[in-house]
């Protein structure tokens, strides 16, 4: 018995079973002493692997989208932003406006929780089987400009426009030049449509034409920016300020 064992553990590792085969020893034991059926049996089986395989899976989807910090919805505190209410939050939360490919813009000051609700959103994607990337505004336009010079610009361009989700965290914080925006722009064509886009920004849609300087390519990016789109305006103090740490504590 222990001879078969030992061989069927090799056999599955070589089917690139090797999470079943970890567990094969113990189960045996289990289905003998539960005295399992071949179906129970087998299904634990298989279903220990498929368990595995998707931790894993969601581990390299989290590595991949390159957050700036880690933040789930659940740590964010819904009380200290009154311009969300926790229903709005559940809604967000189901990701059926992904599924229609619809976009989110949150929009407030510094502080407000702009990027920990993006972050939040796109790691609840990720547990889902989403494919997401995070990019501060200003690292894409680097990735844009160099694509055509760089392989492994080239490939995170590649896998930005491959993902489910896109998070852009404060655009508009610098200005572009008309290169700039037109790349900027030919990115956000590609996106359109096929991917939810969720920003976050200290501007308003109404003074993105400052930045992007072009009238014609502003307005076509507010296009498809806003076409199907969520405006969610957060207000309130900056919670990093509010909550601030300091060397003495509260003495």
């Amino acid at each position: 018995m222990e001879q078969l064992t030992t061989q069927l553990k090799s056999q599955l590792a070589s089917l690139k079973i090797s999470e079943a085969a970890t567990i094969l020893d113990g189960l045996l034991l289990e289905a003998q002493a539960e005295s399992y059926s071949y179906q129970q049996f087998l299904s634990k089986l298989v279903n220990h692997e498929l368990k595995i395989r998707e931790e894993k899976q969601t581990k390299k989807r989290l590595k991949l989208a390159a957050f700036s910090e880690y933040k789930t919805l659940d740590d964010f505190n819904i009380a200290e932003q009154r311009s969300l209410s926790q229903k709005q939050l559940n809604q967000l939360r189901e990701l059926v406006w992904m599924e229609q490919a619809y976009s989110l813009i949150f929009l407030g000051p510094s502080g407000v929780g702009k990027t920990h609700l993006a972050i939040g959103l796109g790691v609840e994607a990720i547990n889902r089987g989403y494919k997401v990337t995070f990019t501060e505004m200003n690292d894409l336009i680097h990735l844009l400009k160099t694509q055509e010079i760089s392989r492994l610009s080239k490939s995170k361009v590649k896998r930005i426009i491959a993902s489910d989700m896109v998070i852009i965290d404060d655009l508009m914080f610098m200005a572009m030049d008309k290169n700039e925006a037109n790349l900027f722009f030919q990115l956000i064509n590609k996106l359109y449509g096929q991917s939810s886009i969720v920003i976050t920004s200290n501007k308003g849609p109404e003074e993105w034409g400052e930045i992007l300087g072009d009238p014609a390519i502003t307005v076509a990016i507010l296009d498809r920016i806003i076409h199907k789109s969520e405006v969610i305006h957060l207000t309130g103090d900056s919670y990093r300020i509010k909550h601030r740490k300091n060397i003495f504590g509260n003495n």
